[in-house]
This record gives structure tokens, sequence and C-alpha cells, in this order.
């Protein structure tokens, strides 16, 4: 028996119909993937970024970067499909985020805004972050890097910019108020230090006054040699006036204040972020292990909060603290706890 065989014209119909199915499969393909690639890229490029009201201001600081500020838009659901947001950014933004304050009207796009704070001009305002415990150093040299900054004596030496900013003191360090300030673009560093200036002795001129009794300072600004040594010794603001006090007991006890801080600051540029029993006993001006009394000058620049603090010691009888290796100090009154302390610290150092 002979199997029948299949007429030319109907297989090619079969195999044309098989073309346009596959053909008609792959546009439906094709679509969709056009549609949620459009999806996707207007949810994260042209969704609106949000905007309180008619227009919202955004701060943008120095050293801000497009990575960070795109992933902390994501976590507070300011923006979807973060990588989209970070692939436009370097495949069609070249260049860095400008720091500045900039005006988002309502209905501005994710790319836009993205776009915006890449051009300092786009900026109302210039944001100015002086962190409590940096150096005057440090505000100088952020100072020098802003482009919207106008320079006018932040190339000066320490002497000639003092004198520029008639400030009768012979060392700017601790000066400077530490803060979050918002200036107009193009806003001199004179005029930005003068002010810093003004805050800075205003906070300590109102502490003085309300000074507590029988502090062993002979002036505000000594005071303020105290308030600098302060910060950099905590950053925790419940330990502020106890650290204060161990330090104003041991002035009076006529005992050393032998506090690291200022053995850092008197290393200067050989400090590289350790520091060693020799330089513990390496003298300079700022070492404490081994001059009595306070440094001649602050070793940073103090915060209100410090400052307060200096001139309100607490009323205990510590005159000894060392760090617990979990965030704080533990505050001794005598050296055989104080000494107890220091081997719990050093147990918790090796326990991590």
């Amino acid at each position: 028996m002979s199997t029948p065989k299949t007429h030319p014209k109907a297989k090619k119909k079969s195999n044309k119909a098989q073309s346009q199915f596959s053909l008609k499969k792959y546009l439906i393909a094709f679509i969709t993937l056009v549609i949620v690639v459009a999806c996707v890229l207007w949810s994260s490029l042209f969704k609106s970024y949000p905007v309180e009201g008619n227009k919202q201001m955004l701060s943008i600081g120095q050293g801000d970067t497009y990575s960070r500020f795109i992933d902390r838009l994501a976590k507070e659901d300011k923006a979807s499909f973060p990588l989209v947001l970070k692939l436009y950014q370097k495949f069609f933004i070249h260049d860095t985020m400008k720091a500045g304050v900039y005006e988002i009207p309502k209905g501005t796009s994710i790319r836009q805004v993205l776009e915006m704070v890449s051009n300092s001009d786009n900026a109302q305002l210039n944001r100015i972050l002086v962190i409590e415990g940096t150096t005057f150093k440090d505000l100088i040299n952020n100072l020098k890097k802003d482009d919207l900054v106008t320079h006018e004596v932040s190339h000066l030496s320490d002497e000639e910019l003092l004198k520029a900013l008639d400030i009768p003191l012979n060392h700017p360090e601790g000066l400077f108020a530490p803060d979050t300030y918002f200036y107009a673009k193009g806003e001199s560093d004179k005029k930005i230090l003068k002010d810093l200036y003004s805050r800075q002795m205003k906070a300590l001129d109102e502490a003085w006054e309300n000074r507590a009794p029988d502090l062993p300072y002979k002036d505000k600004y000594e005071a303020l040699i105290m308030a600098s040594i302060i910060e950099k010794e905590t950053n925790v603001d419940a330990e502020l006036e106890q650290v204060s006090g161990v330090f104003a007991r041991r002035l009076k006890m006529g005992m050393r204040l032998q506090t690291d801080p200022t053995v850092i600051y008197g290393m200067g540029d050989k400090y590289k972020g350790n520091i060693t029993r020799n330089d513990l006993r390496t003298p300079t001006a700022y070492n404490t292990y081994t001059i009595s009394g306070l440094p001649p000058t602050p070793i940073a620049l103090p915060s209100k909060k410090a400052i307060e603090a200096a001139l309100h010691p607490d009323n205990s009888n510590n005159i000894y603290f060392v760090a617990t290796g979990n965030g704080g100090h533990k505050f001794s009154s005598n050296l055989p706890d104080h000494n107890r302390a220091v081997q719990e610290y050093l147990q918790v150092l090796r326990s991590k």
C-alpha cells in the first residue's frame, strides 16, 4: 500500500503559515519588551520628583555623588529603578554633582533633576557645611575647592588672613562656628569667614557671661581651647560636661591633661592615623603629656554645645576616663578603678 504524497502547494502554505505565526510571536514579544522598557524608563527617568507645594529646595553638599544621591532617593521612595538612573547618569551626564541649593519646580522629572544638579549655574544658594571637630585648615581647604565661593582671602597665610578679617588674635584655630550655612552664589570667603567668626564669638560671649563659678580659666579664650579639646574627646552629647569636669579638675589639681587629640594636633602632617608611645613622649607646644596646663590655642572648631560644656563642667569627682570600646567612655575618680576600666576596654578590643 503506497503512502499518499503531500501536495507541494499544501506544504508551501503550511510553511508560510508557520513563518507568519513565528513572525507574529516575535513581534508580540518585541512590542511587549518595548512596552516594559518604556514603563521602566517612564517610572524612573520621567517620574516627577516629589515636591511639596509649587516648588522645593534641594541641597547638594560638597563631595556628594550621583550614586549616593540616587540610592538616597530610592531609599526614600522618591525614585524607582535606581540602576536605570545610574546608567543614564553614566552615559548621558558627563559631569559630577555640584554643591549648592537648587529650586525644584513642581512637575520636574527625576531626569531633569539629575541634569540640573550637574551645573552650578542652576543653584540658587551655596550650601557651606562646617563640621564640628574639624580644623581651620579643613575649613579653608573646603572654601578653596568651592566653585560658588569668590576667593579673596583663603590663599593668605594665617597671619595675613586674620589681619584681613580684623581679628585681634594670632592663631585662627577654633575661631569659626561649625554649622550648616546657606550663602548666595558668589559670596566671598572673606564675608563667610567674618560671619562664622562673629557667630563663634557670640556663642562664646553668651556662655562666658553665664559660666559656672570657680572655673580654672584665666579668660574666655582658654575656655575656647578647652571646648575644642572636649569636642575632640567625645561625640556623645551626654558626656560633654563629664569630660569637661575631668579636665577642669585636672587643671585645678595641677595634673596634666594627657589627652591624645592635643598630641595629634601638635604632630601636624606627621600624624598618619596612629600615635605611638614615642609620639606621647615627644615634646610639642600641644603635647599635654609633656606640658602642664592648656595648649596655646584651640585644636579644632568647637560647637556651641562644647563651649557650653567647657563653661559648665559636671560636679562629680572623676579625674579619669577611657573608651569602653562600645561607644562612650567609662569615668573614674581614682586610679585603681581607672586601671580596671582600661583592662575592660582592652578585653573588648581583643574580643573584636
